[in-house]
């Protein structure tokens, strides 16, 4: 369990607190370029780390986060024109451009010099894969942009997506990396019963439809973790029906990005809101390639979770239908989409970790909240935190899922060192492997309106 101190450590984020102070000298994704697409299209509320910011694009087509509220009265900026290069407050027509600057105040004397002293506040941001990423720290200190494989994706090829999640950053990302809680939480009668499609074979990297058989059949996975240049790399190691061991792989790179698949990137709104990331790059994109059936098998015969269109959420106790949990038609009784089950989960979950007891399972969750912990407290003591440097190869970051072969070193897979890997990375820069579903796309699946009770999906 942690300490009160570390607990609130890790929870807060806004301005002036610890671990607020480290995220902000990291690129953060804050907006889609769907949302603001146009020169001169309509700005956007955008609420990041506690701040409440306007996104807007320019006649020019540049993008600019400026503090919603016009620093004249605090009317909401957001409300404003968005004209001739620069975002005009309707209240007394006072304009500032995407850095802040007041470019116009037409309601004052020219002579007076009052315009070219006053600047609001305003971010730099940065446009990749679909996404508008900011910066938030002190601008003497802003590192290069680290590339996760988006930078030289075709503008046909961006989908990116985010949902809301009622709760804190800390609950979202800790249960992003939970290994063990498919077997349980995501438990039905019948996955054990799933056809051997032949991917329970030394060397193959999974269907998604036997996952759940794995899952199904070895309910204790044994959870390892190994350090890494960027954080760190986890595996769920499984038995399989066959005898084999199945390695479903982790990521953590510093501060946000963690889990299976291609990763998620873990943004807090404020204290008790995080937005959920998800977006195409070489590693999801080539992940998918490799899914035989679709990502995690969502259309095979027998699948529990169908939506019915009804919505599930804290106040209505997500419908739990206890008949269905008695009987194990579906362990939790919570039917639905399967994301339902992990927002009961992860919503219901300690935000006071004064409160827990971890187990082996948790080892991933310990590791990640000391490396925060450390990095917040080292840069108050103006120690430079890690992970900065965009020459790294943060676009060689993989988590391929395998069947692995007698003696096979789990912690190569999806390195930078991984052989395999690297060479589905330069076919996929060559323009192969043209198939399969992006992990994107699946978010986009997972956070439609049919759960927008208590997720508010964007994207696409």
């Amino acid at each position: 369990m942690l300490s009160r101190e570390d607990n609130d450590i890790l929870i807060h984020t806004g301005p002036g607190t610890l671990m607020g102070n480290l995220l902000r000298r990291y690129w953060l994704p804050a907006c889609l370029t769907s949302e603001i697409p146009t020169p001169d299209s309509t700005p956007i509320r955008v609420r990041i780390l506690s701040e409440d910011l306007v996104g807007f694009r320019d006649t020019q087509g540049r993008v600019g986060l400026i503090d919603e509220n016009c620093p004249h009265r605090g009317t909401s900026l957001f409300f404003g024109r968005n004209e001739e290069s620069g975002l005009r407050c309707v209240y007394h027509g006072w304009k500032f451009d995407i850095y802040g600057n007041c470019v116009e105040m037409p309601s004052e004397p020219e002579s007076n010099g009052f315009m070219s002293k006053l600047k609001m506040l305003s971010y730099p941001t940065h446009e990749s894969g679909g996404v508008i990423w900011v910066y938030m720290g002190p601008k003497d200190q802003m590192p290069g942009f680290r590339d996760f494989g988006t930078e030289d994706l075709p503008r046909e090829k961006w989908r990116a997506g985010y949902f809301v999640q009622p709760m804190n950053w800390m609950q979202a990302m800790e249960g992003t990396i939970d290994t063990t809680h498919p077997s349980w939480l995501h438990a039905w009668k019948g996955a054990a019963d799933i056809e051997d499609d032949g991917s329970d074979a030394p060397g193959m990297y999974n269907s998604g439809k036997m996952q759940w058989k794995f899952w199904a059949h070895d309910r204790a996975p044994r959870v390892e973790v190994v350090d890494t240049w960027h954080g760190w790399r986890a595996a769920g190691l499984r038995d399989t029906p066959k005898g084999n061991t199945h390695a479903r792989l982790y990521q953590y790179t510093f501060p946000i990005t963690a889990g299976p698949g291609g990763g998620a990137w873990v943004v807090p709104v404020d204290d008790t809101q995080t937005r959920l990331w998800q977006m195409v790059t070489v590693n999801t994109a080539m992940k998918a390639s490799m899914v035989v059936g679709g990502y995690l098998g969502l259309d095979f015969e027998g699948w529990p979770y169908d939506d019915d269109g009804k919505v599930r959420n804290r106040e209505n106790d997500w419908l739990i239908d206890r008949e269905s949990q008695k009987d194990g038609t579906i362990y939790t009784g919570i039917r639905g989409f399967f994301n339902n089950q992990d927002i009961m989960a992860t919503q219901t979950a300690f935000t006071d970790r004064t409160r827990e007891h971890l187990g082996t399972l948790d080892r991933k969750i310990i590791r990640m909240r000391r490396l925060l912990l450390n990095a917040a407290k080292d840069l108050d003591k103006g120690i430079e935190p890690p992970c900065l440097d965009p020459s790294l190869p943060y676009s060689k970051i993989g988590t391929p899922d395998k069947v692995l072969e007698p003696g096979e070193d789990w912690t190569v897979l999806g390195s930078e060192i991984d052989p395999y890997m690297n060479q589905l990375r330069e076919e996929w820069q060559q323009g192969g492997h043209e198939n399969g579903k992006d992990v994107a796309e699946v978010a986009m699946i997972i956070g439609t309106g049919r759960m927008a009770n208590y997720l508010q999906p964007r994207g696409r």
